[in-house]
């Protein structure tokens, strides 16, 4: 079975994804954003658009949305999804990490299993102010409008939080959710 390939976007926590994914036993690899699209297509069967400090930085990752593979986008990668298909992303009211209670407003898919409010662990420096047409609200909080959101005839998903580190309760289930959609055909 393919991998699952996580993007490199220079973040801070992109080795506790590939990590994550070990840890599940889920075969999954760490690449460059610099990797050409078509290096991507055939050799993985999703594609997680990882963190990092700045969009400007963000390589080939834009393009990957297009790859007809999943796609599960942590914060940057979330913000990446969002400016590409028509969506805008501007600074948030709460920068900096911290814990953050979210509320699902749509159950199942990346958030299947998942309770109706959850801890989580995200920053806010910049967040999704418009979510891109065709795309629905998954899950808000009370400092951010559009935590979660998705595009589930497209597999793409993509999160606010950080579900891979320790302060993110049951963060992993994210990752499994993922994979799964990743199985489907």
């Amino acid at each position: 079975m393919l991998p699952i390939y996580v993007v490199n976007n220079f973040g801070q926590f992109n080795h506790l994804i590939l990590r994550m994914f070990r840890d599940l036993e889920i075969n999954a690899r760490l690449v460059p954003n610099t990797t050409p699209p078509d290096e991507m297509a055939g050799a993985c069967r999703g594609i997680v658009l990882g963190g990092g400090p700045d969009i400007g930085r963000s390589g080939c990752a834009a393009q990957y949305l297009h790859l007809d593979l999943p796609v599960l986008g942590i914060c940057l990668g979330l913000h990446i999804i969002a400016t590409e298909f028509g969506g805008r992303v501007q600074p948030g009211r709460s920068g900096g990490y911290g814990p953050v209670e979210v509320d699902v407003v749509e159950e199942g898919g990346i958030l299947a299993g998942y309770p109706a409010t959850l801890q989580v662990w995200a920053s806010h420096a910049d967040e999704v102010a418009v979510i891109p047409p065709g795309f629905r609200l998954l899950a808000r909080s009370s400092i951010c409008a559009h935590e979660a959101i998705a595009r589930p005839d497209l597999r793409i998903y993509g999160l606010q939080w950080h579900p891979e580190v320790s302060h993110t309760r049951d963060g992993r289930r994210v990752y499994q959710n993922f994979d799964a959609i990743c199985r489907e055909e």
